[in-house]
């Protein structure tokens, strides 16, 4: 039987391995940090104190004695369906019967007053409230600066700083361009861009099949981090029956902007495919077509675009206008003279460009006029005639010579300009295969 002294001490040696074994797992972290030296068998007596200390009232505030800047907080808000002025001031946390006064009343914060469902507003105020600065984009995106000065609120319109970014979209066709762009949210400016780009390879009235793919990079400007308005299309792809057709802007120091293959090939015609943006062919090129006004056969020596009444009429390369007027049956026509012995005929007008004269020089997309019905026309459209060496030619089948090609320092500077956008498409269209996998 063990004695009282051999059981202490065994005891003893037990409880040391079970602190060794316990200590293991955490000997990492106390040797990091370091580890204190201790006398053994030391025990340090702690003592709990409390005491209040109060803090300045400058220190609460944030203000002091060197008239350093008052605490202000900065919200954000949208204008929501149904929202009046006290209810936005609310959800900005604003509780200054000044500040709602004049939002209510003054003729200066009108547009406030009529800003719509969406729009965007930004308040600063003081810890108390008060309302020191307000800003949004009014419903003509001009910036609308309120400001608390020395008499009150202050109304102001400011040039709006604006920020330019990239965005990147893909679509699928299941019925139209327009359709397919709409359901990804494609500004409308944008899906015009793309059709005008793609144009002359594709004809969206008849070559679109359902599943074509397209991959758009575009500027976005926007305004106290709100979309204001899209820019230009920087690169696009457009995969149409299975073939892929790819773009990227180049605007070097001494040249006109334009689009062009990865590879540097102008994809810029001498001659547009189309004066119009997008629109419905009504009639086709013929040497014979009953004509419905005349009730008789006779020749149509061009195309006819059903569009809309107003519609925008591009001229479709540079050149100079040689007639501007009504001729007979065209009514309101536009004749342009173009190099190399074309001519462009644009009849039918409602009206013309403003101060649109003979021997004025246009450029290739300029607006030359708008869609009508005038002359001999049973509904609005456009007459378009394509004309080289004095023969009427179809328009739809007519070639068109390419632009200029680039020179070797052009190209060069191309390809270093260039190569992340390609990237960038790259990404786009091995996201969607993967996404088909």
């Amino acid at each position: 039987m063990l004695n009282q002294s051999t059981l202490t001490q065994e005891k003893k040696s037990k409880l040391r391995w079970f602190v060794a074994l316990s200590s293991l797992p955490l000997l990492g972290v106390v040797t990091a940090f370091g580890i204190a030296p201790q006398p053994d068998n030391s025990f340090t007596s702690l003592t709990m104190a409390a005491e209040k200390i109060v803090l300045p009232y400058d220190a609460l505030t944030n203000t002091s004695a060197t008239n350093s800047k008052a605490a202000t907080f900065w919200r954000n808000e949208h204008v929501q369906r149904g929202d009046t002025v006290a209810e936005l001031m609310r959800r900005l946390q604003v509780e200054d019967p000044s500040a709602s006064k004049y939002l209510h009343h003054d003729p200066a914060a009108t547009s406030f007053r009529q800003l719509a469902v969406g729009k965007s507003v930004q308040a600063e105020t003081d810890m108390d409230g008060s309302l020191l600065t307000l800003r949004y984009l009014d419903n003509e995106d001009k910036q609308i600066l309120i400001e608390k000065g020395i008499s009150g609120l202050e109304s102001s319109i400011q040039a709006p700083v604006l920020e330019t970014r990239l965005l990147m979209r893909t679509g699928e066709i299941n019925s139209s361009l327009f359709a397919a762009t709409d359901a990804i949210n494609l500004p409308e400016s944008t899906a015009i861009q793309l059709a005008e780009i793609f144009g002359n390879d594709i004809d969206f009235h008849r070559d679109l099949r359902k599943g074509d793919k397209f991959n758009v990079i575009y500027e976005m400007n926007y305004s106290n981090g709100e979309p204001v308005s899209a820019g230009r299309i920087q690169a696009a792809e457009f995969i149409n029956q299975g073939q892929s057709y790819r773009v990227v802007y180049f605007k070097d120091n001494n040249a006109h902007g334009d689009y062009f293959t990865p590879d540097g090939k102008s994809r810029r015609k001498v001659f547009l495919r189309s004066p119009l943006v997008f629109s419905r062919i009504s009639s086709g090129f013929s040497r014979s077509r009953f004509h419905p006004v005349l009730n008789k056969w006779r020749s149509h020596k061009g195309v006819d675009y059903a569009a809309a009444h107003g519609t925008k009429v591009k001229v479709t390369a540079d050149g100079t206008v040689s007639f501007v007027g009504k001729k007979g049956g065209y009514g309101n026509v536009v004749i342009v003279k173009h190099k190399r012995r074309h001519t462009t005929l644009y009849g039918h007008l409602s009206r013309f460009s403003s101060g649109l004269r003979p021997g004025q020089r246009v450029e290739q997309g300029d607006i030359i006029g708008f869609v009508g019905m005038t002359g001999l026309a049973t509904g609005p459209h456009l007459h378009y005639e394509f004309i080289v060496n004095d023969q009427h030619r179809d328009p739809l089948r007519a070639t068109f010579p390419d632009a200029a090609p680039l020179n070797y320092a052009q190209k060069l500077a191309f390809q270093d300009a260039t190569r992340s956008l390609t990237a960038r498409l790259s990404l786009l269209r091995d996201t969607n295969l993967a996404k088909l996998d």
